[in-house]
This record gives structure tokens, sequence and C-alpha cells, in this order.
């Protein structure tokens, strides 16, 4: 997701993943004071924390709490490794209810609210298919999933809407839905990331997680620069600057996929086909500052990546107006109101359609 995922070290497609990690590094470290750094290997994917005008005894307590955080959200919310995640699903497919955090709870209703207001194109409860893809796994082998259970789960359809809450008492209609929370997890932990740092007296810092940035004040007077990752090439596509606490967050189908036959299949599934998405290499959005700002950067640039061109109409109803896409052909779509604030890097005119 530009500013993009760390993997795994040898996969090719990760390549472009380490370009744009250490892009968003050289952007950021120009800084006429010293910035603090942490860094960690979380959710699958390397994390960054930057923190600005706050000496190292300052800041190391609170960069500290911060990745404490993020390892336990990591580890009580993983889909296919032992977690409280995965005792639910557990209970799930034995058409089972059972009962879970508040925390859990509270997160199973907003998963709910967004993948509605993002006309189920965002679903948390379709683990089951990233299952059947390999995507629930650190390493992807190039196979396709067996056509009769991909049939069979096209045939079932299940989704986090067919779970029913009940305080903190959760059961479902269908034994066929498993909750992934990894479109999702990463924004609500950069929520929870600024939420900490504010209350450690941290004002300025720069919160990566594979990609997905918040921006806290500034870095040292100056805004916090940040790069798009090209979906194609190494380096940027544009680079912008972000004002205190907003969030940027990408899909894109460079950053976890496997290669079969010449045709690139990545993890991005439409929950109406069960398929990867072909038509979109990479979308960005860009957040204004807002509540749960971090949460929705995430969460809505899947809906979108998976709208293909209709993604203007949806991201209207998300009440996002800074979207960048790139179509499989390269072509790039961006709004008026990004288009404004980006800084593109050796791109071809020809090739841009700016959206109004």
């Amino acid at each position: 997701m530009p500013l993009s995922s760390f993997l795994s070290p040898l996969r090719p497609s990760r390549l472009g993943v380490f370009a744009l990690g250490c892009c968003l590094l050289l952007l950021s470290g120009c800084a006429k004071a010293p910035l603090y750094r942490q860094e960690s290997f979380v959710f699958g994917t390397r994390v960054e924390l930057l923190i600005a005008g706050l000496d190292e005894a300052q800041s190391r307590p609170a960069a500290t709490a911060v990745l404490r955080e993020f390892d336990r959200m990591h580890r009580t919310y993983h889909a296919w490794k032992p977690s409280e995640l995965s005792e639910l699903n557990a209970a799930i497919a034995a058409g089972k209810s059972a009962t879970v955090s508040a925390e859990m709870a509270s997160l199973v209703a907003d998963a709910q609210r967004l993948a509605k207001l993002g006309d189920g194109l965002f679903d948390p409860g379709i683990g089951r298919l990233i299952g059947l893809w390999g995507f629930q796994s650190d390493e992807f082998k190039a196979q396709l999933p067996d056509p009769a259970a991909l049939a069979q789960w096209r045939a079932s359809r299940p989704g986090i809407a067919d779970l029913q809450l009940d305080g903190t008492r959760v059961s479902s209609r269908s034994r066929d839905v498993a909750i992934d929370f990894g479109g999702y997890l990463k924004g609500v932990a950069l929520d929870r990331a600024a939420q900490i740092l504010r209350a450690n007296g941290v004002n300025n810092a720069l919160i990566n997680i594979g990609g997905n940035v918040m921006a806290l004040g500034t870095k040292n007077g100056e805004r916090w620069r940040v790069g798009i990752q090209h979906p194609r090439r190494p380096g940027p596509l544009a680079t912008v600057a972000l004002e205190d606490g907003e969030a940027i967050g990408t899909s894109g189908d460079y950053q976890r996929f496997f290669e079969l036959d010449g045709k690139r299949y990545c993890h991005l599934l439409d929950p109406r086909s069960g398929e990867p998405v072909t038509h979109t290499q990479a979308l960005t959005v860009l957040v204004t500052a807002r509540p749960a700002a971090g949460t929705l950067s995430d969460a809505a640039s899947k809906p979108l990546f998976i709208a293909a061109t209709g993604w203007p109409a949806l991201a209207k109803k998300l009440d996002i107006d800074q979207v960048l896409r790139v179509d499989q052909d390269g072509h790039i779509q961006v709004s008026a109101a990004l288009q404004r604030r980006l800084e593109f890097v050796d791109i071809d005119a020809k090739m841009l359609e700016i959206i109004r």
C-alpha cells in the first residue's frame, strides 16, 4: 500500500515495497533537528514511528507504548494463528455463539458499519475466501483454489453482515463466515497510536504501518511529506504533504500476490465474484483530519479499489474527496481535490485524468 508493506525480503514483488519505505525515510528525514525513530515488524509488515521535537528520553517511552499496543493487537486479532479472533471463527464454524471482549465486539460492529457504507465491497467476513486463495499465509503458493470449494463459497456468499451482536455475544447466520481484519486493523492501529502518543505528550509524529500513514503535527515546523508508491516501478509516483491528523491508505496489487501462467493474482478479492481484482493496480485515499481517520483510510481503499471506474460515486458516499487510482493499463485517475496537493514524479501527462 504505497508507502507499502514490507513482507518477506526475497519475493520479487516486494522490491518495490522496500523502495517505498526508503522513500518515506528520505522524505521525512531531512529535518533541521534530529528525529527519533523506532521500527518494528508487526501486522505482517514493517512499522516505523518518527517523532519530532522531543529528545530521546521523552520520545522512547511513548514510541515503546505504541509498538507494545501494536503487538498486542496483532496477537489478539490474528486470522490464522491462535488468537481471540481465531477462537471466534472456530465457534462460528461450529455453529455456536461466543462471548468476546468489548473491544472485539466494537470492532465487529464498526466493520459491519463500514462494510455497509462501502456497498459490501469491503468485507472482513470473507476470511474463508482469503484462505482458499492462499493469502492467509506468510508465503504464497502459485496455485488456484479448488474449483469445488470456490463454487461452494460463491453459493453461500458469507459476509460480515451475517454476524449478529447481542452486547458482547456474537453469533452468525452462516457457519461459513470467518473474520479477517487484515484490511482494517492497520487503520485502527493508526488511530490507537495517535491516542497513545498524544496522551504521552507527543504532538508531532509520523506513523507508518506498511504504507498506512498518519501525520501528527509537523516535522520541526514543516509538514510531513510522504511518497505514494508507483505500482510498477521503484520509487514514488507522487508525493504529498500531510496536515495534522490526516491519514493515507493505499491498496495495491503489488504487495501480496502470486503469478501463474503469466497472470497476476493479488490478495484484493471481489466479494461478488470471489476472484482477485485485475482492473486496478493501486488506489490511494487521503482522509482529512476527523475522528477515526486512520481506520477510514485503511478500510475505504479496499472498496474503492474493487469498484473500478465506479469509485467516484462510492468515494462520495464514504465522504472522501481525495483519491488516486492507477488502472490495469497504468492510466492515472485522480480527484481534483487531491491533484491540487500532489507533486507527481516523472509521469506521462497523457496518462493522467482529473476527476472533478
